[in-house]
């Protein structure tokens, strides 16, 4: 069943889906990511950018932000290393940006729309992408990584999960346990039917003919990224 990556939907990419639904979903998700560690491996990747590029300041997009979790961790990050942040979300449901400030998450712009409708003026230091590229089919997966490349002055990080049968138990069994939301329930599954093995990050940099480096990010996550020393 895991031997390729699932073509299942999601329902949280449903456009139909309510306020109150997603806003719902997106609180147990949050706690699903910081159970299961979510948050290291965007927050690694910042501190190799400090040690490598040594920023005062940086610019920086959330592709798929959701309600802004990853953002306020970035925002600690920041604070605690002393590098000033311009923060940026961008989302394509109606309803995150609403979650995004309801929560405080401190961006300084929000963009409510598909990602290959940004406006191609739109560049950052960091492009960075948790736990969004398994949405994506490969033809648009490859476009994405395109589009990284394109839109990162300084560097770009792709951090998502590993298909496997492990993973695929243990969140099927804790989600319903724990009675979280029947969208978590569904969606949480297909996430991981839909995620990646390395061959596939393999293939798809090849394709794209974009080069970076493939880390394994515990537990179960692959950080896919790419860093230039000066933007």
């Amino acid at each position: 069943m895991l031997s390729a990556r699932s073509t299942a939907d999601e329902i949280m990419d449903d456009a139909a889906q309510t306020e109150a639904a997603f806003r719902t979903a997106l609180a147990n998700l949050e706690l699903i990511n910081r159970v299961t560690l979510a948050y290291r491996p965007t927050l690694a990747f910042l501190d190799r950018v400090r040690r490598v590029a040594r920023p005062e300041r940086l610019s920086i997009l959330d592709v798929g932000a959701g309600g802004g979790d990853m953002l306020r961790r970035i925002a600690a990050w920041g604070a605690r290393r002393g590098v000033a942040l311009e923060l940026a979300g961008l989302d394509r449901s109606p309803w995150a940006e609403a979650q995004a400030q309801a929560t405080g998450t401190p961006v300084a712009r929000w963009f409510t729309c598909d990602l290959f409708d940004l406006p191609e003026g739109e560049r950052f230091d960091l492009v960075i992408c948790s736990l969004f590229a398994h949405h994506l089919p490969d033809p648009a997966l490859v476009r994405f990584l395109r589009w990284l490349d394109a839109r990162a002055r300084l560097g770009w990080l792709i951090s998502d999960l590993h298909r496997h049968p492990v993973p695929y138990v243990a969140v099927w069994a804790a989600v319903r346990l724990t009675r979280m939301d029947p969208m978590v329930v569904h969606d949480s599954t297909v996430s991981i039917a839909r995620g990646f093995v390395r061959a596939d990050w393999e293939r798809l940099l090849a394709e794209a003919q974009v080069a970076a480096e493939i880390r394994w990010a515990v537990p179960f996550r692959w950080a896919v990224s790419a860093l230039r020393r000066t933007a």
